[in-house]
């Protein structure tokens, strides 16, 4: 479970440092691709995955009346994704039907849902923009998921732009996009990552007085990292 000194770390962390993190640990494919936030919140959505999957709509069996049933996936997702969470929708990378809409993420926002993700598209993009939680898609879509998608499964593994995404895996996302954490290893990435941060703020403001990057990004010259240990003492990171 994701505790709350990891949740707070992963908070400070941009999503570009935590794929670097990630690629030294060995994973290339993190980054859901073609996802952005419909609205940038200046803050880090941070939780657990909870999943829903579309299939291809049949029309036989996607009609208005689906919606009726109570255990409708897309209903129960909505319902039953825990305070904390990050839905997080397969919505086959086509955005051409919403994944969603304003109700629906309105309810999960007032739930206490941590933020919700599709590949595919939102409708009522404006409204959820405006809403207190962080959205991300692909694009606007105003037209039902009916008519293209059919919800079948949710809680278990699916693909999110191109990631595969398990249950309870760790859900990053800033102002850039959104990124995928193992759940065992969100403590290590976490922890890397902070450290990387910290390095990453001391070289910026070496290369903002005038500093070349030669020797200092990465820390090639043996000189680098006395200084960057004096200036953490002096700056208390």
């Amino acid at each position: 479970m994701l505790n709350e000194t990891i949740r707070s770390k992963l908070s400070q962390v941009s999503t570009a440092t935590l794929c670097t993190a990630l690629f030294k640990a060995g994973l290339r494919n993190q980054y859901i691709q073609d996802v952005r936030p419909v609205q940038p919140k200046g803050k880090n959505m941070v939780g657990e995955a909870f999943t829903l999957r579309y299939i291809p709509a049949r029309e036989d069996l996607n009609q208005l009346t689906v919606f009726q049933d109570p255990a409708h996936p897309q209903r129960k997702a909505v319902e039953d994704c825990p305070p904390g969470s990050v839905l997080v929708i397969d919505s086959r990378k086509d955005p051409r039907a919403a994944s969603a809409g304003s109700i629906l993420v309105s309810r999960l926002m007032v739930r206490g849902v941590a933020g919700i993700v599709t590949d595919g598209g939102l409708r009522d993009s404006p409204e959820i923009g405006t809403l207190a939680i962080p959205a991300y898609h692909n694009r606007p879509s105003a037209p039902t998921n009916l008519t293209l998608h059919q919800a079948l499964d949710i809680d278990v593994p699916i693909g999110c732009g191109d990631v595969a995404v398990f249950p309870r895996d760790v859900i990053v996302g800033d102002d850039e996009g959104v990124v995928v954490i193992p759940a065992h290893l969100a403590a290590e990435i976490a922890n890397a990552a902070t450290e990387m941060t910290v390095f990453e703020d001391f070289v910026t403001e070496k290369v903002l007085e005038g500093r070349s990057i030669l020797g200092l990004y990465p820390p090639t010259d043996p000189a680098v990292a006395k200084e960057f240990s004096q200036w953490r003492v002096a700056n208390r990171r």
